[in-house]
């Protein structure tokens, strides 16, 4: 049997178990415990029909990233997934994963179906599991750990260092998990495994976050020294029990240094939040991705300060690394500072490969900030200086050249602190010009249409000098004023005497709000009037026209009394200006006619 790329189902109740070694290791063959001879020899003709099947698929795609056997124990939750009917459960295929690299998308449905052919025409009872890489780490956003597992603990047929770097860090976060967990709050993978460059060598990147919110018995630091102690301690044991050659490479958080981490745009932790997959979480890391990749976590002016940062040491670091060393510092000097940019500007963190382009499109052909020649060395030193030694393309540069890229990281980064100034300017000119909008519109609409002075004057008389509102807001909309002439002429306040006054704004509005709601509802109680009729109540608002409620029924009154409703009502307070309107004897009449005897409270 085959089939395509799996369904995402709900989590079934599967737990892969460590004790199960002969799907840990590929190296353990034959005197399994529990299998008699006449099992042993089957096992062995399925290994040579899976064998043959494997070397199909491998001449077939020689790019393969992985071919492995999903463990007996998590058969169940591949059924489930391939949504497999009730006859073919029974017949109790054996679930072969083949993964491979996102590079062959195009011919996915191609491969699906000649590796299905090939399995019919054998009459293997095997159900194909085929995915992309992609298709994995998609799986640890979709929350659907139990499939993660059961993948990363399947019997490797052929790995190029997925399957393997995967089933470390599983042991490794199970091993944690059984010893401390309450204090797991993410387990995430990071670096070349999720990148797509996984090697039989490479070091497995792993971040584990630990929740210290409810510490009372230990300063935060010494747990998370004592637990380092034992996350690092089973580093060697998961080593061992995957059986493979990468070297996992724990880095451990504390929960609230995380969380600053994250809301100061620390370089590091905005890495870790957009290259990171979890395989275990407890609902934090993948909503703060999310929220990443939506650009709502946003720099703070330290943030900012920081990235800038790499740039400033650029020249002492080159001066003294050898060549192989120097194309990364550059790289480094001009990347970084330009992400912050783009992030200042209001984007996303982008990835090294969109920056160069996104730098270009927006900076020098949408705003026109900055001059092509600089977009041009980003390019040239990202594209194809770092990423050209990366890949083996450019294997030596002189010097020369080398001098030439310092020069041009120099003049780069010389004329990227005046674009900060630039998109510092224009954010807080329309921060301003927003707040301004908002307080003198707040204002216009209890004093009335009138000129700013006027209004000021009006606020300072009806508010401030009633007792209603606080002195020093008659300063802060001076300073409003100040500062739109100032605007006309280009000069700017200092950024932190501007966030006091847009602090003071935001206040100012937020007071003005409640003040309007009281003048509202002052107004509201001297148009109602209550009225009292055979042991009820009546409502009678004085508008025009006026309207009578009785219970859940809503009346207009004219020249008679007819039905209405409520957003007739509505339109008439919102429309009442504070003139009361008297009762006069036609009306009276017309209450006494609905209403019988009735009494006005007042």
């Amino acid at each position: 049997m085959a089939t395509e790329k799996h369904n995402t189902s709900e989590k079934s109740n599967f737990e892969a178990t460590l004790d199960d070694r002969k799907y840990q290791s590929p190296d353990i063959k034959g005197k399994i415990p529990g299998v008699t001879p006449e099992q042993e020899k089957e096992m062995e003709k399925s290994r040579a029909e899976i064998e043959e099947l494997k070397n199909y698929i491998l001449e077939k795609v020689k790019s393969t990233s992985a071919i492995g056997i999903i463990p007996p124990q998590a058969a169940v939750i591949f059924d489930d997934e391939n949504e497999l009917t009730e006859e073919e459960r029974k017949r109790k295929p054996m679930h072969l994963l083949v993964l491979l690299p996102d590079d062959k998308e195009k011919e996915f449905n191609s491969i699906r179906n000649d590796i299905v052919k090939k399995i019919a025409d054998n009459k293997q009872n095997i159900w194909l599991n085929l995915f992309l890489e992609k298709d994995l780490w998609e799986i640890c956003l979709d929350s659907k750990y139990d499939v993660v597992e059961a993948i990363g603990m399947s019997f490797p047929l052929f790995d190029k260092g997925v399957l393997g770097g995967l089933r470390v860090a599983q042991i490794h976060k199970s091993l944690c998990l059984k010893k401390f967990e309450k204090y797991v709050y993410s387990y995430v993978v990071w670096g070349s495994m999720p990148r797509g460059n996984m090697t039989k060598t490479s070091d497995i990147d792993v971040g584990i976050i630990i929740d210290d919110t409810d510490v009372k018995r230990m300063p935060r630091l010494e747990l998370k020294e004592k637990l380092r102690n034992i996350i690092y301690s089973y580093v060697m044991q998961a080593e061992e029990m995957a059986a493979v050659k990468n070297k996992l490479s724990p880095n451990i958080y504390l929960l609230t240094e995380f969380w600053e981490g994250v809301k100061d745009a620390n370089p590091i932790f905005y890495t870790f939040l957009r290259d990171g997959f979890p395989i275990y979480d407890r609902g934090g890391f993948l909503p703060w991705k999310l929220l990443l990749k939506m650009g709502k976590i946003k720099p703070t002016p330290e943030s900012i300060d920081m990235f800038m940062s790499y740039g400033d040491k650029t020249k002492e670091i080159v001066k003294r690394r050898l060549l192989d060393m120097v194309i990364g510092d550059i790289y480094w000097g001009v990347l970084t500072p330009a992400q912050a940019m783009l992030m200042l500007y209001g984007l996303p963190p982008t990835t090294h490969k969109e920056t160069p382009a996104e730098f270009r499109r927006i900076f020098v052909e949408k705003e026109k900030m900055i001059e092509k020649k600089y977009a041009d060395i980003l390019e040239e030193i990202v594209i194809k200086y770092y990423k050209g030694y990366e890949h083996g393309k450019i294997k030596e540069v002189d010097g020369k050249t080398v001098d030439r890229l310092l020069k041009d990281s120099e003049d780069f980064l010389e004329r990227l602190r005046k674009l900060r100034e630039d998109i510092e300017k224009e954010i807080q000119k329309k921060n301003f010009e927003e707040i301004y909008s908002n307080v003198f519109k707040m204002l216009k609409s209890l004093f009335g249409e009138k000129a700013e002075n006027s209004l000021i004057n009006d606020f300072e008389k009806e508010i401030v000098a009633k007792g209603k509102g606080n002195p020093k807001y008659i300063h802060t909309l001076n300073e409003l004023l100040h500062l739109k002439k100032e605007l006309k002429t280009k000069k700017m306040p200092g950024k932190y005497e501007f966030e006091n006054l847009r602090k003071d704004s935001v206040y100012l509005i937020e007071d003005l709000i409640e003040y309007a709601q009281r003048k509202e509802l002052g107004l509201l109680e001297k148009t109602k009037i209550i009225l009292t009729f055979k042991d009820k109540h009546a409502e009678l608002y004085l508008t025009k026209p006026a309207f009578l409620v009785i219970g859940d029924k809503v009346k207009k009154i004219t020249d008679k009394i007819e039905g209405s409703d409520l957003n007739e009502l509505d339109r008439a307070l919102a429309e009442h200006k504070g003139q009361r309107y008297k009762i006069d004897n036609h009306m009276m009449d017309l209450l006494r006619a609905e209403l019988g005897d009735f009494d006005i409270n007042l």
